[in-house]
């Protein structure tokens, strides 16, 4: 295999839930060193977090937590006793690259705030992550994506007009931070490269989730026009929306956007009169008249299954897709020929299947390894990595900073 493009790196996470972990599990799938810090006396929320392998909960069994955490090794610190501190301190200056996802504040109060380790390390490059940002009025507030989705205006806009907001389903800011720190981490390693110098990166996931609702927050800002919930629906296409299909809870994405789109639809629903109405001609008398539309539409979806909905209307340039679910997702042959799933052998739980990064490099490929169990390269790290002796390794055991 090609040197991957972060072999070489060394990364400090001290991170927890999704954002930092898998801004540093990019940088350890393509060959980064990465040290994942936990402790059992406070471990990460995510791997108390199901689905368990075979239902079996477990501190090192949860799949949402080794998907998110592949190609690190895991160094188990007691924060709360300065021995720990001490190895978390030895641990950010061999690194590259420290990351942390604390509340704002808790990291400076260990000692291991960016000023505080610049001066041990000044090419240090240092990535914060939280809800808000280290800074304002409102960056002490604690929380998660899953509530952040509100503050940013997700909730606000999901579900139908005549019902109160439906949350996303998860922490979706959670799922999009990460591209946002990982580039930042990529410019800041560039900067470093051209110029010797580290730098501080303040990554506030509210920020980094406006970014997908620019266009109504700038026609808001421009028109005076504030967004709000209808469904499935679009100003701009009709038909628009899922409809069910033959099955048990089956439905086909639809979406017609264009004159051409909606002259091609209606070539596929043959022998059915209300497709030449004169009022679903043009997209105004279409959304004019939506939901008796949506109606018809639907009484010919459901004598087809969805792959059979989506394959008829795919050909013929009109926008569809069939509502997988998570069998769907997982037998996805497209998937299947990316081979986005991979399997490992993972030391507790057996045979475990990963996602593989959505981007492939030709000359750089990215290569998997096993999410750690909490504590598992305890020795390795202290010794190995940071050249600490057996004596060293023992007191630390014995005072219980690696707990």
């Amino acid at each position: 295999m090609s040197k991957q493009v972060f072999e070489g790196l060394k990364v400090a996470d001290f991170s927890w839930a999704i954002v930092g972990p898998v801004v540093a599990r990019y940088l350890g799938d393509h060959g980064a060193t990465v040290v994942r810090v936990e402790s059992a006396t406070r471990p990460d929320i995510v791997r108390a977090s199901p689905p368990f392998k075979d239902k079996v909960a477990g501190i090192n069994r949860s799949a949402y937590y080794t998907n998110y955490n592949s190609s690190k090794y895991s160094l188990s610190l007691n924060m709360d006793l300065p021995q720990a501190r001490d190895v978390a301190r030895r641990l950010a200056v061999w690194s590259d690259v420290v990351i942390e996802s604390m509340a704002p504040g808790v990291i400076k109060g260990w000692g291991l705030g960016y000023d505080d380790l610049q001066t041990l390390k000044p090419d240090l490059i240092m990535m914060s992550t939280s809800n808000l940002g280290q800074t304002g009025p409102l960056a002490s507030m604690v929380g998660f994506g899953t509530q952040l989705v509100s503050q940013a205006g997700f909730t606000h806009l999901t579900g139908w007009p005549d019902r109160e907001p439906a949350q996303p389903y998860a922490a979706y800011t959670d799922m999009l931070a990460p591209g946002f720190g990982t580039s930042a981490l990529i410019g800041a390693l560039e900067y470093r490269r051209r110029t010797g110098k580290g730098q501080y990166l303040d990554l506030s996931q509210l920020e980094g989730g406006l970014h997908f609702l620019a266009s109504l927050f700038l026609d808001y800002q421009i028109n005076g026009v504030e967004a709000r919930r209808d469904g499935n629906r679009s100003t701009d296409a009709a038909p628009h929306g899922a409809y069910r299909c033959r099955g048990e809870d089956r439905w086909c994405a639809i979406a017609v956007d264009s004159t051409a789109s909606w002259q091609v639809f209606k070539s596929q629903i043959i022998g059915v009169a209300w497709v030449n109405d004169p009022r679903f001609a043009i997209l105004q008398g279409r959304k004019a008249n939506e939901d008796e539309m949506d109606k018809l539409v639907e009484a010919w979806t459901i004598e087809q299954t969805a792959e059979e909905v989506m394959m008829r209307l795919q050909a013929v340039r009109v926008a569809a897709g069939v509502v997988k679910n998570a069998r769907d997702i997982l037998e996805d042959p497209q998937l299947s020929h990316r081979r986005h799933y991979r399997t490992l052998n993972h030391p507790e739980i057996g045979p475990h299947t990963y996602d593989y990064p959505p981007f492939h490099m030709s000359r750089t490929p990215a290569e998997i390894r096993n999410a750690p169990c909490l504590g598992e390269h305890n020795e390795f790290v202290i010794k190995e990595l940071l050249g600490m002796s057996d004596e060293e390794y023992v007191e630390l055991l014995v005072s219980g900073a690696l707990e």
